[in-house]
């Protein structure tokens, strides 16, 4: 029987939390700085493709995504310390040169005639790596004293789950031959392989 005089233990017998996570508090910063660029990036690529799409579904789907991204890079600015030392406009930042060039080809196709390829640098290379980014943040970070960020993650997967079947089912209702097929495949390993140099949307040493 518990005795009644002593203090009862911070958790329950059956949480086996973890105090300390993956990361230190500087590179868990440098990650969502890096998390904030690239959804501010992402808002700035749908919002202006939503004027040049001619596919009236594809372009009510880019205006619900893209005030997403704006709501996430929001909740990124919010977990980014104010420590004056790690100032958080200089936090917002691309983890290296090959991310922004990913951006750069990602946003390069412009013509009415190119939703496709549009849609594949979303939804078939971005947000995927996207979601094993946060993935990995989340199942490596402190459960304790990452828990704010841990709900923020929660939160953007639960939106970039969605937005990812969205996209592919776009994908699909606009690949209807062979040509179309090839034009998307090509485009994919184009971007993917500008990814793998940058070594995801974080840099080297992560997933995503």
């Amino acid at each position: 029987m518990a005795d009644a005089t002593k203090p009862r233990p911070a958790f329950a017998p059956w949480d086996r939390r973890e105090l300390p996570g993956a990361f230190t508090v500087e590179e868990s910063a440098r990650r969502v700085g890096n998390y904030k660029w690239v959804e501010m990036r992402l808002f700035e690529a749908l919002g202006g493709w939503i004027a040049t799409v001619p596919e009236l579904d594809v372009k009510m789907r880019l205006g619900t995504h893209t005030y997403k991204h704006a709501w996430h890079a929001e909740l990124w600015h919010k977990r980014l310390p104010e420590l004056r030392e790690m100032n958080p406009e200089r936090l917002t930042q691309p983890a290296n040169d090959d991310v922004v060039a990913f951006f750069d080809a990602m946003t390069e196709p412009e013509a009415p005639d190119q939703t496709i390829e549009k849609l594949v640098g979303v939804y078939r290379v971005l947000i995927p790596h996207k979601i094993a980014a946060y993935t990995h943040h989340l199942n490596n970070t402190s459960q304790i004293t990452d828990a704010p960020t841990i709900r923020s993650l929660r939160h953007a997967l639960d939106d970039e789950f969605d937005d990812w079947r969205d996209g592919e089912m776009l994908l699909q209702s606009l690949i209807e031959n062979e040509e179309e097929v090839q034009r998307a495949a090509a485009h994919q390993a184009r971007l993917e392989a500008i990814l793998v140099r940058a070594g995801g949307i974080v840099g080297p040493g992560s997933i995503g």
